[in-house]
């Protein structure tokens, strides 16, 4: 290999690099068909930390729905899955949310874009609890991911390999150009 052509090789690099690294910093961008990595880290909560505890069937209000979903907050994302010990994918977090109040969700993105109430797409119309469904890559599905929407710009959820459970904004042109609609299921 050529002088030239390993110091091409290494200036591509650091330009890749320094992009991915500054857009990153500002907008965490998911992968589209996220892949584990090594084997899922256990998420250990520390005691003021730990996973909401499923109410009682009384106690329901949006309010302690929404503290559930954020008590979420950092626990590590892994394909498939579906607890706060060993970490969730999007629909699998936006399923035990639901679940703690006893509502159950189906399992995939796809199989929760077609339950509940249509809102649409109009930020207006959002409320919070709604289900927030993008599309994160090609026309091969509607749908390929899912949020709790917190308000009408603001949303928490799973997103990515390298991720954890946080909140973004819809605001955010990344997220904007992705969103396909919100459906209300309570």
């Amino acid at each position: 290999m050529s002088l030239r052509h390993s110091l091409w090789i290494l200036a591509g690099g650091l330009a890749l690099s320094a992009c991915a690294t500054a857009n990153s910093a500002r907008v965490p961008r998911p992968s589209p068909f996220p892949q584990p990595v090594d084997p899922p880290a256990v998420f250990h909560p520390s005691p003021a930390e730990s996973a909401p505890q499923p109410p009682a069937l009384t106690s329901f209000s949006t309010a302690s729905f929404l503290a559930a979903a954020e008590k979420l907050r950092g626990v590590p994302y892994v394909l498939g899955g579906t607890s706060p010990t060993l970490g969730f994918d999007c629909s699998g977090y936006t399923q035990y949310v639901f679940g703690l109040y006893r509502i159950m969700l189906p399992r995939t993105v796809l199989e929760q874009y077609r339950i509940g109430k249509a809102v649409g797409k109009s930020v207006k119309a959002i409320k919070a609890g709604d289900l927030l469904f993008f599309r994160m890559a090609g026309p091969t599905s509607p749908v390929s991911h899912v949020a709790l929407a917190l308000g009408p710009t603001e949303f928490i959820h799973a997103p990515s390999t390298d991720g954890v459970v946080r909140s973004e904004h819809l605001t955010s042109p990344y997220w904007r150009s992705r969103f396909v609609a919100a459906r209300r299921v309570l």
